[in-house]
């Protein structure tokens, strides 16, 4: 069982499935906000090849305990701002040079 899934079913209810992602913290320049690239891959639709996508999303920190190269699992909630709408949850590992 994979990292997200075992994130997915802690914090997930009965009523609605959580969407729980792992991604690299590249920013920590906010208060209590952290900037997490979420890499991905997809087939191209013609040649079939996998090409390497990638989503900058933000986060909400609480606790400002994350670093940049930071491995972190971030869910999703409520809009907290405009356009940061996910939460850490855990650090998955942490950066070499910390």
């Amino acid at each position: 069982m994979g990292t997200e899934e075992q994130i997915t079913q802690q914090h997930s209810t009965e009523k609605q499935k959580v969407r729980a992602l792992i991604g690299q913290v590249v920013s920590t320049n906010m208060d209590k906000s952290v900037s997490v690239v979420v890499e991905r891959l997809v087939q191209h639709p013609v040649y079939g090849k996998y090409i390497r996508r990638s989503n900058k999303l933000l986060a909400h920190d609480e606790a400002n305990s994350c670093k940049e190269g930071d491995k972190v699992a971030i869910v999703e909630c409520r809009p907290i701002s405009k356009r940061k709408s996910w939460k850490v949850v855990e650090i998955v590992q942490k950066s070499a040079d910390s």
